[in-house]
């Protein structure tokens, strides 16, 4: 099992080049090969075995909400509905907005981004999820410099999220970001995967993805979105602070109360095929760590809330 490199994650001005390319052969995002795009210069493009399946992306999920086994969310959710679905951008902003799912979606086109997803529990995934940076979004309503921070907040419908009548965590699921994070052009609004719309077992119709902090960090089915001065407290945070902390990058040297965060198992590999060697920032160093200088990384990342 060969390791994950920086230089097979595709990065932002890929994407640009690419979006050009296709808007001038004509073509949508789903109707293209990928492997046919020659400005998708890294390991992917060229051998697509190294994605993670479909079928594994969508049967082998961590959504509460829906329960707590992997295979809960796919189970539980297929006739959960997402229409009409309305998404608030509040709090410390000049333009508070609400805007519908489809409204979001047609006026920021989505493109392919394959991200890494590293979970907490030590496993990962390569996924070319459909979506686009955060920023034009919250770009959208005038951020006053009072903000320091944006809250998520997911759905709170436990006749359709079955797992939320029972207090695994404190619903609705809540997470946060630095507002320097959540304007990062990696930090994604995602609106599908493979060249098809989120499935409801990921998080649709739209979900946050930050690929270099660990899965739990990035809040699905989104209805709130709100920039505040004062750091957030998560709902894992509250749940478990010694565990989980704000920040939560992605960081080998900073182990988990229980486990290690050294190496990974990468799924769909076989259970005898060996872990990886995790990557400080899930591999995103080069365009990630200026954010986080001067901090010290053992302290700061550590699994708790001090």
């Amino acid at each position: 099992m060969k390791k994950y490199k920086h230089s097979e994650i595709t990065p932002e001005q890929i994407y640009n080049k690419r979006r050009k390319f296709i808007k001038s052969i004509g073509l949508g995002v789903s109707s293209i090969s990928l492997s046919s795009i020659p400005f998708l210069n890294n390991a992917y493009s060229e051998n697509k075995t190294n994605l993670t399946t479909y079928e594994d992306i969508t049967t082998y999920n961590n959504y509460y909400e829906f329960g707590t086994g992997k295979g809960d969310p796919y189970k539980n959710s297929q006739e959960f509905i997402t229409k009409p679905w309305n998404i608030s951008i509040e709090g410390e902003v000049e333009k508070p907005i609400t805007l519908s799912a489809e409204e979001i979606i047609s006026l920021y086109p989505s493109e392919e981004r394959i991200y890494k997803l590293r979970c907490v529990e030590g496993w990962s995934m390569v996924i070319p999820w459909m979506g686009f940076s955060l920023s034009k979004l919250l770009n959208k309503v005038s951020i006053k410099s009072e903000a320091k921070f944006v809250e998520f907040e997911s759905v709170y419908d436990p006749e359709q999220m079955k797992g939320q009548k029972y207090p695994v965590l404190n619903w609705p699921y809540r997470e946060g970001l630095r507002i320097d994070e959540a304007m990062h052009p990696l930090t994604t609004v995602v609106t599908g995967l493979y060249g098809k719309a989120l499935p409801n077992q990921n998080g649709a119709p739209l979900r946050i993805f930050v690929p270099w902090k660990y899965g739990f960090k990035s809040a699905k089915a989104i209805v709130k979105i709100k920039l505040v001065n004062k750091m957030p407290t998560s709902s894992w945070m509250k749940s478990s602070p010694r565990e989980y902390g704000f920040y939560s990058n992605v960081n080998p040297n900073v182990s988990h109360p229980r486990w290690s965060q050294a190496t990974e198992r990468v799924i769909g590999e076989g259970i005898l095929s060996p872990r990886i060697e995790t990557q400080m920032f899930n591999g995103y160093g080069d365009e990630v760590a200026h954010l986080y200088s001067g901090m010290d990384l053992k302290k700061i990342f550590k699994f708790s809330n001090d």
